[in-house]
């Protein structure tokens, strides 16, 4: 440090604040350069060479492996050192982000009220939700999704590009918009952060809706959701590229309001499509 700013500054000062001697500090300048040192300052060479040449992308692992390759003998650890004494970095890829709405709150978590009943003779008695997903050009889509258990009837759903309560809520509130379903609705979905959380458990409070819970890691608790997911998997969004978000939102949302809801025939409502299904039950007799 001191033979560094030894033109700006009097080495008497820096020596006194470095508690160093000055017979000590040109002792040291005009001793040889040790073999260490020699070696230190060729392989620093050598590894801001190789860094510049890999764009600025290599870290310690392939810096070494690539000067290894050159004939150099040293260690990664030693490769390590000097690129962290003089500040050099590849590029690293970002971190997983912890986002705290998406871990299960302890205190929103709720037992399985449905277990399994999903023979239900009317709508607006049980709605089933889950997530899914789909890639476009800007990257990936998220679906949160509400059906109704009696007919099928996707009753609610939203889209966006983050896995969070705000799409989860956003598509309950649409549903119950809609649908303005009656006190005591169960409301059946995974422990996922999306839904064992505050905010969501207060739109379902606020409506007097009842929430149940997979047990944890049993898909089957939630069989008719999961169901649909793979066919509209299977059946549109395996099919379909979009360039946009916003053109992948507007197909996907086309095929479950106009295709799956009023006109895919459903084996489990007699080879009628949800919408009609509905129809059927209100006819008078």
């Amino acid at each position: 440090m001191i033979a560094s700013q030894a033109d700006e500054l009097p080495v008497k000062l820096m020596c006194q604040a470095a508690e160093a001697s000055r017979s000590g500090y040109y002792a040291w300048k005009t001793r040889p350069e040790s073999r260490r040192a020699r070696e230190n300052r060729r392989l620093l060479f050598e590894i801001e060479t190789v860094h510049a040449e890999s764009r600025e992308t290599y870290g310690s692992r392939r810096i070494h492996a690539e000067v290894r390759a050159r004939g150099f003998t040293c260690d990664r650890h030693r490769v390590e050192r000097l690129m962290r004494e003089n500040g050099i970095r590849g590029v690293q890829k970002p971190g997983r982000k912890s986002n705290p709405e998406d871990k299960p709150h302890e205190e929103s978590v709720v037992p399985d009220r449905l277990r399994r009943n999903f023979a239900v003779a009317l709508p607006n008695r049980v709605w089933l939700g889950d997530i899914t997903q789909m890639m476009s050009g800007q990257g990936v889509v998220y679906f949160g999704l509400l059906m109704d258990m009696c007919s099928r009837l996707i009753v609610g759903w939203a889209a966006g590009p983050r896995k969070d309560r705000r799409l989860t809520i956003s598509a309950l509130e649409t549903a119950i918009g809609w649908r303005k379903p009656p006190a005591a609705l169960i409301h059946h979905t995974d422990r996922g952060g999306q839904y064992a959380c505050p905010d969501y458990t207060a739109v379902l409070e606020k409506h007097g809706a009842l929430a149940s819970m997979s047990r944890p890691g049993t898909p089957h608790d939630n069989a008719p959701m999961e169901s649909f997911i793979k066919t509209l998997k299977v059946e549109f969004i395996n099919r379909h590229r979009f360039e946009t978000r916003e053109e992948a939102i507007a197909a996907v949302g086309e095929h479950i309001q106009t295709f799956y809801n009023c006109r895919r025939r459903h084996s489990a409502l007699g080879y009628l499509s949800p919408a009609e299904y509905e129809r059927q039950l209100v006819k008078p007799s």
